[in-house]
């Protein structure tokens, strides 16, 4: 539809002009779609004699009221493509692949509760990641835009269908450096062995640490469907679809039960070495961490175990998960009072002496997520709790608020806010597990050129560089930002020890197909934890 049809739609009856049948038909065409002009302008529009333009809902504005676009419907043909992964690119070193920091957009609409409220209220009571100074400098700076217009100051007045642009200056936590391997790619089906310690996609503080950015920015790999996902510190099988077609005819086969899935993990203490059947329901505490627990109202599941070896401390597990509930495989094995041996979140004291044995906390799920949250920060092992990236479910908060915490080279307390004081987030992927649309963000270069990141170093894809055994996670210098207080902290690189989870996907099975692995060096029998 071009400008010119839209126009002759949104004239007055009693202008008078003379269309061509083509242009009636696009002047009806428009007016049935409801489409509007100038949508990056606060004021009304006016017609050619002067009227002023109505305006959304087709109500005339009132004196005062100034014009907002209507929202715009996401396009679920968008997947991540070129100008994404060139945002930014990836340096190695320690051990970790690792992203220069680079701006970044956040964008949401207005929620209910913030109509009438100024910006200024907003930040204060819901964006807290940072201080009110910091929003007033980021305004001056033009770094918050409401409808694609730079907002002078925080007095801005929230209205129904606001649309809210942040630039912000985003770092993203290391992850290993361990190349992706492609198992098989046949045009249809694309299958990978992850690595752990790397989302599957973007959510929470990753966006290029993720396997999608990383297959497009060194594989040329992009255009992807989600079969199935993996936890963020879970290596193993990942399978993507090539094609809309082909993810269709699998998530039919996962709804039919018709693919099998295996896992090995290493547990604590001596497993049985007869089969072991769980079916206690799992029921999710908290998205925003992907916590759960055994409970009797949550969904039915089953799980099956097979001890595989025993070393004297350790059991290496063979598991079948029969349906797939979130950390399914790790919450019945803690259940089952044999926690995997390095899991953050459920072989943690804070479930107690017992640490979850039999379902037993003696906690309510909010003292055991802030228990969880505190032990995780006093043992400055925030990249291992998944704070903000469970990704299993498909769906994020707009909004969400980040838990982590930080020291200062001060040593002052402060709240971390990569992701770009991520208040300001969309959804970053929609509920029917794929990932075109999935996430409508852009990265503005127009206001803050000056500050843009200079990279040392282009995109390497080799992951197995390693310079400085001893570095540090700190801005690289030319790309650091003056209002960014992520760029003023230094804090000890994760190991890559750290960042491994002892549970593997080893085999994926379907009717008319099977992709496995070999066993990770943690699953042999010989191994000893010393061997790391």
């Amino acid at each position: 539809m071009d400008n010119n049809a839209v126009v002759a739609a949104e004239k007055p009856a009693d202008v008078n002009t003379t269309l061509s049948a083509a242009e009636s038909m696009q002047t009806a065409e428009a007016t049935k779609c409801g489409k509007r002009k100038n949508h990056d302008t606060d004021e009304p529009e006016t017609s050619v004699k002067g009227k002023k333009r109505r305006g959304a809902g087709g109500k005339k504005l009132r004196p005062g009221d100034r014009y907002i676009p209507p929202p715009q419907k996401r396009n679920p043909g968008v997947s991540f493509n070129q100008e994404h992964f060139s945002e930014t690119s990836y340096y190695f070193e320690g051990g970790l692949r690792k992203v220069f920091p680079y701006y970044f957009d956040f964008k949401t609409y207005c929620k209910g509760r913030w109509i009438g409220k100024t910006l200024e209220e907003v930040f204060k009571n819901e964006f807290r990641a940072e201080s009110i100074e910091y929003y007033q400098e980021a305004a001056k700076e033009g770094r918050i835009r409401m409808n694609e217009t730079p907002v002078e100051d925080l007095s801005f007045v929230l209205r129904n269908n606001d649309h809210m642009r942040n630039t912000v200056h985003r770092h993203e936590p290391p992850v290993v450096d361990t190349p992706l391997e492609i198992l098989a790619d046949d045009g249809e089906v694309l299958v990978v062995n992850k690595p752990a310690s790397i989302p599957v996609h973007p959510c929470g503080r990753f966006r290029h640490n993720t396997v999608i950015f990383i297959l497009g920015k060194e594989r040329g790999i992009s255009e992807l469907h989600t079969v199935h996902r993996l936890d963020r510190l879970t290596s193993g099988v990942l399978l993507f679809a090539r094609t809309l077609e082909t993810s269709q005819k699998l998530d039919q086969k996962v709804r039919d039960r018709q693919l099998e899935k295996e896992y090995v993990c290493r547990v604590e203490g001596e497993f049985p070495e007869d089969e072991v059947i769980c079916e206690e329901p799992i029921l999710v505490v908290s998205f925003k961490i992907g916590l759960c627990r055994v409970d009797p109202k949550g969904k039915e599941c089953r799980t099956v175990f097979q001890r595989l070896s025993f070393n004297g401390r350790t059991s290496v597990v063979r598991c079948l998960p029969l349906t797939g509930r979130t950390h399914q495989i790790r919450v019945h094995l803690q259940y089952l009072g044999f926690p995997i041996l390095n899991d953050p979140i459920y072989g943690s004291s804070a479930w107690g002496p017992h640490r979850g044995k039999g379902g037993v906390v003696g906690k309510s799920n909010e003292e055991l997520l802030q228990a969880l949250v505190e032990e995780n920060r006093s043992q400055e092992s925030s990249h291992l709790l998944d704070v903000t990236d469970d990704c299993t479910e498909g769906k994020r908060e707009e909004g969400k608020k980040h838990g982590d915490s930080h020291e200062k080279s001060d040593g002052s307390s402060q709240r971390d806010k990569s992701g770009g004081s991520c208040e300001v987030q969309v959804d970053s992927c929609d509920g029917d597990k794929k990932l075109h649309g999935c996430e409508s963000v852009n990265v503005n270069t127009n206001n803050t050129s000056d500050k843009e990141p200079e990279n040392p170093s282009p995109a390497t894809s080799n992951g197995n560089q390693s310079d400085a055994a001893d570095s540090a996670q700190k801005t690289p210098s030319g790309t650091r930002d003056h209002l960014c207080s992520e760029c003023k902290l230094v804090r000890p690189d994760p190991t890559k020890k750290e960042l491994i989870m002892y549970l593997h996907a080893l085999r994926y099975k379907g009717p008319d197909f099977e992709y496995s692995t070999c066993l990770p060096v943690w699953a042999k029998e010989d191994w000893e934890e010393e061997d790391e």
